[in-house]
């Protein structure tokens, strides 16, 4: 979130295969190079619950001050998984085919100047980036480069740029549509720092088709081809975005007439930041990123009934067992995938869901300091890899591969 209060508080606080098997005591690139268990509630010094300990690499290996944005990329030819995730100065790649011993591959620079804010997603074989930099625009590479990288620590250039916008917080896309969505970018800017509608057809070139901005700045959003229990938009493109004081359903599916739907106000709005659709299209989980900071309350996860998109309810409120703040959130079938700052990543079991059932089953805390009401250690978690690992960034110590305990 662009607000004084992060800075203040980052800068006061600091802010199995077989295979696999057999590479337990391979030597790593980063600070850990053999699969810690989870025991007795911890895995070496970090507090857990269910989830193992494969990898680290750190700041200093990457040459970088602090951590932010993280995503994967399987590559289908080689079946090889990577992690992309993003720095104060760039965007980091790392081979994770073996789990502990996980090869930085090297980075693309900033595109300008640094930043503390940078996002990344994979649209087939190519990642897109933005920044929070001055005419940063988007950044475009191509990720099969990575089969080729011979020497690790390599300096990478983009294959495409897009300069129809300077900063933005943040991009999604929509891979069965092809469209990228960058938000957040400049308050005053054609589409009022709400979204630019992108078409991918030629993945290195992006085309501007349009946008949206009717409900003001947009600081994080979800694009989803819908599947839910509303038909009248069975098969729309439905944008939900996350715009500082209320989320908005919009169907942006005629990008040239979007159609808002519908405004989902709550109580105790802090700053609304960031949310995912449950697979089945049903429910909306929602993180508040200041709730916790101006409230006062635990961390606080919101969870909206969408069955009806044009009349959208506030199903369940669930509060967790830290003070610490909600950040990302992502939805893997049962589970959700909680950055919690602090707190580490929180595992939510949502299989009852509908029944207002919300508990925590397990946890991964890269932040072994304290659960505290501050900006600093997760930022973000990946859960999709087939292969079962999840990749973390933690804003203070880097990059974590951790995978559920047998």
């Amino acid at each position: 979130m662009k607000n004084v209060l992060w800075f203040l508080t980052y800068f006061i606080f600091g802010g199995c295969s077989t295979n696999d098997a057999m590479q337990e005591t391979s030597v790593s690139n980063g600070d850990i190079n053999t699969i810690v268990p989870c025991e007795n509630g911890m895995a070496g010094i970090y507090p857990c619950s269910g989830y193992d300990l494969l990898a680290t690499i750190s700041l200093e290996v990457m040459s970088a001050e602090a951590a932010n944005d993280i995503w994967g990329w399987t590559d289908a030819e080689t079946g090889n998984e990577y992690a992309i995730m993003g720095l104060d100065n760039g965007t980091a790649f790392i081979d994770i085919s073996n789990s502990v011993n996980p090869i930085y591959l090297g980075k693309l620079p900033t595109a300008t100047t640094s930043s503390s804010w940078r996002d990344v997603k994979v649209y087939g074989d190519y990642v897109y980036i933005v920044a929070e930099a001055n005419n940063h625009g988007i950044q475009v590479f191509d990720l099969k480069k990575l089969r080729d990288v011979d020497n690790a620590s390599q300096t990478f250039s983009a294959d495409g740029n897009y300069r129809g916008f300077g900063n933005a917080h943040n991009i999604v896309i929509n891979e069965l549509s092809g469209f990228a969505y960058p938000v957040g970018t400049d308050r005053d800017d054609q589409f009022n720092g709400g979204v630019h509608f992108l078409n991918l057809q030629n993945p290195l070139i992006p085309t501007l088709v349009g946008g949206w901005g009717l409900n003001g700045y947009t600081h994080d959003a979800q694009v989803v081809t819908y599947k839910g229990p509303d038909a009248n938009f069975v098969g729309a493109e439905l944008f939900v975005g996350a715009n500082e004081d209320q989320v908005v359903v919009v169907d942006i599916s005629n990008k040239e007439t979007p159609i808002t739907l519908s405004t989902l106000p709550y109580p105790n709005i802090g700053y609304t930041h960031q949310g995912w659709f449950t697979e089945d299209h049903r429910y909306f989980i929602l993180g508040d990123e200041l709730d916790e900071v101006r409230q006062g309350f635990k961390t606080r996860t919101l969870i909206f009934d969408m069955a009806d998109l044009e009349n959208p309810v506030l199903h369940h409120t669930y509060l967790g067992p830290t003070n610490a703040i909600d950040h990302n959130g992502y939805v893997l079938g049962d589970a959700f995938f909680l950055a919690n700052y602090t707190a580490g990543v929180r595992v939510l079991d949502i299989t009852d869901i509908e029944g207002r059932v919300v508990v925590e089953k397990a946890f991964f805390d890269t932040y072994p300091a304290n659960n505290n009401t501050q900006f600093a250690g997760v930022w973000s978690v990946y859960p999709y890899f087939e292969s079962g690992k999840i990749i973390i960034s933690d804003i203070n110590s880097g990059f974590f591969v951790i995978r559920k305990s047998n």
